[in-house]
């Protein structure tokens, strides 16, 4: 049973239409804001989350993991199991089909068009269950631990040889109503009727085929493919839960990238403020209960030393103040604007970039939200943490 599914767009778009990550964005970032809308569905419904499954081709990092960043951004208890799945649409829908109950399942896909869906399993929502599957292989798109994309672009092939023989392989009872993995012109033949235009092509599509289908109530076959691999699904959404969070869609601000030397990653500072940056957690004092953020060691108000709580941090607020920097700095691009938030409700001011809209617009009063992000690579790690979104993007 699916209790709930999120979506997730970026705010940036191709000039063909198609999605794009901005440059504080990857498939982690992707997949917390989507799981966030997933649970957030929930609200005061949700049961404690068992584990976590994350499918993409677009792993930031594939030796060290993902894990931990997944479940601070995530909020989840740093012990919950998280699957980390190398794949595409049909290991998505697999993941998705086979989960025990309290499990969220998670597409990403960094690359373009991009995008990420989430679904919730529980004791109600939508029934979900595998009809067929098949492994195939056509290898017309390959990439080996080189990390070199080999592509031999033949698209009768990887029709007739690739999608017409695997559907026809699956034995599949009747044609499906949605094709995650095909482009909307694609998917024609091989549906009973009009497909529905999906806005990601890979591990996340098949969740945004449920979505669709939940948004206008509607059952259904739901398929998924991969050059020559298809898994496919009978959907009936019943009363599954949804939540999107796509803001309309604008075109990127040109920026620059800074030069010079590489500014490394400083490993232990990096431990040291993993856990309060990624969970938006500021330190309590117990002795006089003020918070400080980032967490001090001695409380400024009372003098308590090392006597503090980590509790959560409002994710909205308002910005107190803000810059615009335009000298570029070695390791990021400019220009990229900066600003103090005031959180609500706690008096605690906040310094994060800013995201989500033209540098050099924002302005004092914006009201916004706090949402996860990747704020630098150094040393080829992604360092990990949170932006201001304004509401109303400029």
């Amino acid at each position: 049973m699916i209790s709930a599914l999120g979506t997730y767009l970026p705010t940036w778009s191709e000039k063909s239409g198609g999605r794009i990550c901005g440059p504080d964005e990857d498939a982690v970032t992707l997949a917390v804001a989507a799981g966030r809308a997933a649970l957030g569905a929930l609200g005061t419904d949700a049961a404690p989350i068992a584990g976590v499954s994350l499918v993409s081709r677009d792993l930031p990092l594939l030796e060290g993991g993902n894990a931990a960043a997944l479940l601070g951004g995530l909020g989840l208890d740093p012990g919950t199991d998280v699957v980390e799945r190398l794949g595409g649409a049909p290991a998505t829908l697999d993941a998705v089909a086979a989960a025990p109950p309290s499990w969220l399942v998670i597409g990403a896909d960094a690359a373009a068009p991009a995008g990420a869906a989430g679904a919730v399993t529980g004791a109600r929502g939508g029934n979900l269950s595998a009809v067929g599957r098949v492994h195939r292989s056509l290898p017309l798109r390959a990439r080996g631990q080189d990390g070199i994309v080999h592509e031999d672009d033949d698209p009768r092939l990887q029709r007739e040889r690739g999608t017409r023989a695997s559907f026809e392989a699956a034995g599949l009872l009747g044609k499906p109503d949605v094709i995650a993995g095909l482009r909307r012109k694609e998917a024609v033949p091989f549906c009973h009727r009009a497909p529905i235009e999906l806005p990601t092509l890979g591990a996340s599509a098949p969740l945004f085929a449920l979505a669709a289908l939940a948004e206008s109530g509607a059952s259904g076959l739901v398929a998924a493919t991969e050059q020559a691999t298809v898994s496919a699904v009978s959907w009936d959404p019943a009363d599954t839960k949804l939540r999107r969070d796509e803001s309309q869609a604008r075109e990127l601000p040109r920026r620059r990238p800074g030069s010079g030397p590489e500014i490394k990653l400083v490993f232990t500072a990096y431990d040291r403020a993993f856990e309060p940056k990624l969970r938006w957690e500021a330190g309590q004092c117990r002795s006089c209960a003020t918070l400080a953020f980032p967490p001090r060691h001695r409380c400024l108000a009372c003098g308590a030393e090392r006597a503090a709580d980590l509790v959560p941090l409002p994710r909205t607020g308002v910005v107190y103040t803000a810059t615009t920097i335009r000298v570029p700095v070695p390791g990021l691009e400019t220009p990229y604007t900066l600003a103090v938030v005031e959180l609500d409700g706690v008096g605690v001011r906040a310094l994060v970039t800013a995201t989500d809209f033209t540098p050099g617009s924002l302005e004092i009063g914006t009201r916004g939200r706090l949402i996860f992000r990747r704020v630098a690579l150094r040393s080829g790690v992604p360092d990990y943490g949170y932006a201001f979104s304004p509401e109303v993007a400029s």
